[in-house]
């Protein structure tokens, strides 16, 4: 295909991304926000996909087989903790108007430029060979599918170059365009959102026409591919595990700190975030996507081999396929795709890097070195504007050079898995950050400055080794000879994987010395407030005001200074709106100070922001060392503030949790009187009785017989009453205490249920209360204790005779219901109230209309009947009486038009069920 079409179809297609970024920033000065979309926010996520995905991918996996999944596990896993983690970071952020991860990590670490520099330049340096990537498959690609074309021409005229310069345009225009960096870029999100669906549809149609088109079906292919032994080993395990050397483990952390910590992904995902709730849609949406565009990664990658050989690049196969089935126009699109993967890494990327360069390095260093030029200046916003653009500029010549230097001698996902292991750097700061207060600024900086450097030995300085820039002998032999010193052997560590290699002992001195250094340092004020604010985000009360300062902080920089400060960085019209209301001659306290420090941060970074209040503010007014320790009391201010916000919380609540148990122990103590009193009053009947017939027969040795029997039958009445009632009390201490002896087994239900009928039967004749009974034949077993299923239908049928007036009826039936067997007990009483259907199952509670005084009893019956099923899986309860105890029966009960009537029921599960009806095997047979 021609050069010049290729050309002009990557030119009219930048020009449709430049259309939609252009109306989509108009849109957003309308008021009408297209990035306030959930679906655009997780469709921005997607830059993760770079040429790395799109080209890369494919190059994996024809020499791993599915090794290449690891790169995309890690995001995945990292989706899953974005409740716990991205949301806290999204809260943060907002809070402290943070402008990028290396402003996240100065501000967490007390302000300091010292480590938002350091990680500014880290990040440049380490994103450096991830963005020399895009334009290396940009050019090659270009290369396959023009035959040549622009590809043999000289730097600065190759079609790297070009797309340098295309995307350094894009970035400036929709990137640079305004000063306060904490805002968002609408246009930019939206392009990326678009290039983020361009690049997914391509692949897809690639892989579409790989596997239909060229070999007719996913069958044909794999056969063809099981077929080739030199292939066939790419479609087991071995390929991708066997001699990885821990490249899963080590590629799905280092991927998921990538996601994390990478420039580009910290910004779409944490600056430009309108929305925490977004965070819901994406988790699902962005894994989803992952995947969609994975899918043909493997075939396409099988197709190449079993077409190519060796002949072609494999990370060319996205391309070459196409163009060798004679679908050139496919061969464009995936180009396109190509070039979109490019070109919002790119763009973003540079974006994100410039804002720290200018924030985090630049402007420390103007307003430190400086700072009575500046003061010279009354607005401050071209100058930022020209060092952010300037950095973008250099940003994307330093990855050209890296290209056009060191590329070539690496494929695409190597050089990608350099850069991942650079910004790996900054996770256990930032991790670290988030969750320990006792985290330093010196344990930050020399965590990161000693994991960069193992970094740059390890895996940065062997790739120039490797592309001629350094002796080979660095990498075989180590420097000046010393073995032990080898980059990819260090002290001896020999037969790993290079990458995994290189983390290990870029990880061992980062977090070593992070926590050996934190743990021996003292924090200033500064910091502890940061930690505060960081740690316990979500437990501050998200006021912004602060609470009034001690009566001996002193400041004399007055409102008229701060707003001077905050005009010459955001304008005139933002900084007289920030301190409306306030006469310029008046004093500016603590609270208008922390407010200027927040709107420079927005701007500038919170390091630079601390820097440029102290360098601007007027000499007469306040001193720069005097108005840092002004800032430095007032973030003191607050941390006390939200710690004492947190105690008071923490008070509350446990005066709450005092106060709920306390009435319940007020609670249980008149129950506990209720009981004592019921329980003296139930043992003195019978005791009384007992006594008083026993002295008769003792006093009166010439008794009548038929007397003596009488009251002998009484005393025998008495004492089995007196029986029980212990019985109970006894039977419920045990329950209590666990030490009720059970014989839990599958038992007939049918003749429990008819056994206690036995029991209570004369009950019922002596009251004159109707009992019918309902027990179909051959019921299922179930699993029960036989003893403790009859005193619950003792117990409930005890009840019902004694709530039920002479003349009513009770009915016991039974019947299998879901896996359960269900026996309810139906009288014609006078029924339980709604409010009083749980209170009848705790223990000396009694509830409902009483028909004559006070009914026997210690309220201990139905308690013990509730613990006694659910301890056999069942459940227990009270209902109305559906129609009265005659209901079903097809009689009328005379008392139906007087009573309401109760139902106690309770089920128990079937012999070989669980509990929730499912099959289980009984543990007693």
């Amino acid at each position: 295909m021609g050069w010049a079409t290729v050309l002009i179809a990557a030119l009219a297609y930048l020009s449709v991304l430049f259309a939609i970024a252009h109306w989509a920033d108009r849109r957003a000065a309308a008021g009408r926000s297209v990035i306030a979309s959930p679906t655009i926010f997780a469709l921005s996520l997607a830059v993760y996909c770079t040429t790395w995905t799109f080209y890369g991918s494919v190059g994996r996996a024809a020499t791993l087989g599915i090794g290449f999944l690891p790169v995309y596990l890690g995001p995945t896993l990292l989706m899953l903790l974005a409740p716990l983690v991205l949301r806290k970071i999204l809260r943060i952020a907002k809070a402290q108007r943070i402008t990028s991860i290396a402003d996240f990590l100065a501000s967490r670490y007390g302000h300091s430029p010292l480590l938002g520099g350091l990680v500014a330049l880290t990040a440049t340096v380490g994103v450096t060979p991830y963005i020399a990537l895009q334009l290396k498959a940009v050019a090659v690609s270009f290369d396959v599918l023009t035959g040549g074309g622009l590809g043999t021409a000289p730097p600065f005229l190759d079609s790297g170059f070009l797309i340098a310069a295309a995307m350094a345009l894009f970035a400036i225009v929709f990137g640079a365009r305004q000063i306060d960096a904490a805002e968002h870029h609408p246009g930019m999100v939206a392009a990326i959102a678009l290039e983020s669906l361009v690049k997914l549809v391509a692949f897809l149609a690639v892989g579409l026409f790989v596997v239909w088109g060229l070999h007719g079906g996913l069958g044909a292919l794999f056969d063809a591919a099981a077929s080739r032994p030199d292939i066939a080993r790419l479609l087991g395990s071995e390929a991708a595990l066997g001699g990885a050397g821990g490249a899963w483990v080590t590629t799905t952390i280092l991927s998921a700190a990538a996601m994390l910590c990478l420039p580009r992904q910290f910004q779409v995902m944490v600056i430009e975030s309108v929305d925490e709730r977004h965070l819901e849609r994406a988790v699902w949406l962005f894994p989803l996507y992952l995947l969609l565009i994975n899918l043909f990664v493997l075939p396409v990658a099988l197709s190449g081999l079993l077409t190519f050989g060796g002949g072609v690049d494999p990370d060319l196969f996205v391309v070459a396929l196409p163009l060798h089935g004679g679908a050139q126009w496919l061969a464009l699109l995936a180009f396109l795709g190509g070039l979109s993967a490019a070109a919002g890494m790119i763009v973003v990327e540079s974006v994100a890097l410039s804002t720290m360069l200018c924030n985090d390095l630049v402007m420390p260093v103007l307003l430190r070195t400086r700072p009575k030029a500046l003061a010279r200046s009354a607005d401050l916003a071209p100058l930022l504007l020209a060092v952010r653009r300037a950095a973008i500029l250099a940003i994307l010549l330093f990855g050209y050079g890296y290209f056009r230097l060191a590329g070539s001698a690496y494929a695409l996902v190597s050089i990608g898995l350099i850069s991942f292991a650079a910004v790996a750097q900054f996770a256990p700061a930032l991790i670290g950050g988030l969750y320990w207060r006792g985290a330093t600024r010196r344990g930050a900086i020399g965590g990161v400055s000693a994991g960069t450097l193992v970094w740059a030995y390890t895996l940065l300085l062997p790739s120039f080794a490797r592309s001629g820039w350094l002796p080979a002998s660095f990498i075989a032999d180590g420097p000046w000879g010393l073995t032990a010193l080898r980059p990819y052997a260090l002290l001896g560590l020999e037969g790993w994987d290079p990458l995994a290699h290189a983390l290990f002992w870029s990880a061992l001195a980062n977090i070593g010395t992070y926590v050996a250094l934190s743990l021996f340092d003292r924090p200033g004020a500064a910091e502890r407030a940061q930690a505060v604010a960081f740690v316990d985000v979500f437990e501050s009360s998200g006021s912004t005001s602060i609470p009034a300062a001690p009566e001996d902080w002193r400041s004399e920089a007055s409102v008229g200074d701060l707003t001077r400060v905050v005009a010459r960085f955001l304008g005139l019209q933002r900084a007289e709106q920030a301190f409306v209301g306030a006469a310029p001659e008046e004093p500016a306290g603590p609270e208008r100070l922390r407010l200027a420090e927040r709107l420079l941060a927005g701007a500038i970074g919170g390091a630079s922001a601390r820097v440029a209040l102290a360098s601007s503010v007027s000499a007469g007014a306040v001193e720069a060392a005097e108005l840092l320790r002004m800032l430095d009391e007032t973030s003191d201010v607050i941390a006390h503030s939200r710690q004492l916000e947190l105690k008071t919380v923490e008070l509350e609540r446990a005066t709450d949790a005092l106060r709920a148990a306390n009435e319940r122990l007020t609670e249980l103590d008149r129950l506990k009187d209720d009981f004592l009193s019921t329980v003296t009053h139930e043992l003195r009947t019978p005791l009384t009785s007992i006594r008083a017939l026993s002295e008769i027969l003792h006093d009166d040795p010439g008794l009548d017989s038929g007397q003596r029997q009488e009251f002998l039958a009484v005393i025998i009445k008495e004492s089995e009453r007196l029986t029980r009632l212990i019985n109970q009390v006894l039977d419920m201490a045990k329950i209590e205490a666990g030490l009720l002896d059970w014989r839990i087994g599958s038992i007939d239900p049918a003749q429990a249920l008819t056994q206690a009928v036995a029991a209570t039967e004369a009950l019922f004749l002596e009251r004159g209360i109707a009992l019918s009974v309902d027990i179909p034949g051959h019921l299922q077993l179930v699993r029960g204790d036989e003893d403790r299923v009859i005193q619950v239908a003792v117990n409930l049928l005890s009840n019902a005779a004694k709530f039920t007036p002479p003349g009513g009826r009770v009915r016991l039936q039974a019947r299998p219901e879901g896996g359960r067997l269900r026996v309810t007990v139906t009288d014609s009483g006078p029924g339980v109230a709604p409010k009083d259907r749980k209170l009848v199952f705790d223990r000396f509670r009694q509830a409902g209309d009483r028909l004559s005084g006070k009914p026997a009893g210690t309220g201990l019956g139905l308690a013990i009947a509730k613990r006694i099923v659910e301890h056999l899986g069942g459940d227990i309860g009270v209902d109305d009486a559906p129609g009265g105890a005659d209901a079903g029966s097809g009689e009328s009960g005379t008392d139906k038009s007087d009573s309401i009537g109760a139902a106690f029921w309770f089920t128990l599960p079937l012999a070989g069920s669980a509990p929730d009806g499912s099959t289980a095997r009984d543990s007693t047979e």
